[in-house]
């Protein structure tokens, strides 16, 4: 039998029934055990592992689901109990993270069975509540963009405040990126205040939210200065002058390597490189900083895209996850391919997408 069609919901019901009555060998979890785990009813379970008419569990008890059954610490104690995701092993959090996957197709299967087409409110939270972009602290998040400077304003129609028609948004470079990671924000964190700072505009308490730099070190001095600070092994160079222009370079353990954007005989960019960075806030270590970096904006956007765009950005997580388990601070160069004006998204779990990332492997002991 297939997970697809009028069988689907069946397929889910089945599965979870499975993973209640045979996860681990030599112990089997009752309807009642897993009530208690989850703080729910009897009767529910049932209508979820029913195979004549199955329920389908909203998308909090698939997660539920997949944290339980990632470990078989959840059944250590008197009363059986969830653990939350930062209480998982490296090993426990992989096979989370698996089961997560498996368990969420097969119920979108199910909703599609069932002609349940359009996805509920509760599904699309979900979605969003996953991932690098969510902070559940509900810490404010500052997005510190790259300020146009005055030369190229100046050729802005709008951007002349005593204009009528000022536009304040046109302050700033990398609208796209922008754009698209602002609203991305708003929505994978309800409960947090994001705002949008230009340089000009930061005051200290800003700069001790969980910190979203957007744009290079050529026109985000905040940029450059956590870059200074953070003592990666990647750093920027602006080497416009240049044979080849910027590049951004790695230490590496035989020198140092360069990976410069790809441009056409015609200046067409055709693949740029871009940095993604996450590790704790040097001025609050409680909240985070981030940095999305390109040697042009729409390395930028593909580095922005990567988490936000919605056919890779669990596949990318999940990649993260795996890949930086256990790191407190990480960064990746990447690819992102241009078509014309069209930034790719890349996709980590290519390896031809990822050019260079910190720290080494940390399955290696």
């Amino acid at each position: 039998m297939t997970d697809e069609g009028p069988h689907a919901g069946i397929a889910l019901a089945r599965r979870l029934r499975a993973l209640r009555e045979e996860c681990w060998p030599g112990l089997r979890i009752t309807q009642a055990q897993l009530c208690a785990a989850f703080g729910v009813s009897v009767p529910l379970i049932s209508s979820w592992e029913s195979a004549r008419t199955p329920k389908i569990p909203p998308m909090e008890r698939i997660k539920s689901y997949a944290a339980f059954f990632a470990t078989e610490r959840s059944m250590e104690g008197v009363t059986p109990r969830m653990l939350t995701l930062r209480e998982l092993t490296d090993a426990e959090r992989s096979e989370f993270d698996q089961l997560y996957t498996e368990l969420k197709r097969l119920r979108v299967a199910a909703l599609v069975g069932q002609g349940a087409v359009h996805a509920s409110a509760e599904d699309k939270r979900a979605t969003f509540s996953e991932g690098p972009w969510h902070f559940d602290d509900g810490m404010p998040i500052t997005i510190i963009c790259s300020q146009l400077p005055d030369s190229q304003r100046a050729k802005i129609p709008y951007a002349d405040p005593n204009t009528p028609d000022y536009i304040d948004l046109y302050r700033y470079s990398d609208l796209d990126s922008l754009f698209e990671l602002h609203g991305h924000l708003r929505a994978a964190n309800p409960l947090s205040l994001v705002t949008l700072r230009s340089i000009e505009e930061l005051n200290a308490d800003d700069l001790t939210t969980h910190i979203v730099l957007l744009g290079g070190v050529d026109w985000n001095r905040i940029t450059a200065s956590f870059l200074d600070r953070l003592e990666l092994p990647v750093r920027q160079v602006s080497d416009w002058a240049g044979e080849k222009g910027p590049y951004f370079e790695v230490a590496e353990v035989d020198g140092t390597r360069r990976y410069h954007a790809t441009l056409d005989q015609d200046q067409t960019l055709l693949e740029d490189v871009a940095f993604f960075y996450r590790g704790p806030n040097v001025d609050n270590v409680q909240c985070t900083v981030s940095i999305c970096n390109g040697m042009y904006a729409r390395g930028v956007y593909g580095a922005v895209r990567a988490l936000t765009d919605a056919r890779f950005r669990e596949r990318n997580s999940g990649y993260l996850r795996r890949r930086f388990a256990g790191a407190d601070a990480y960064c990746m160069l990447m690819r992102v391919r241009v078509e014309g004006r069209i930034a790719l998204t890349p996709d980590w779990t290519i390896d031809a997408a990822r050019l260079h990332e910190w720290p080494e492997s940390l399955d290696e002991s």
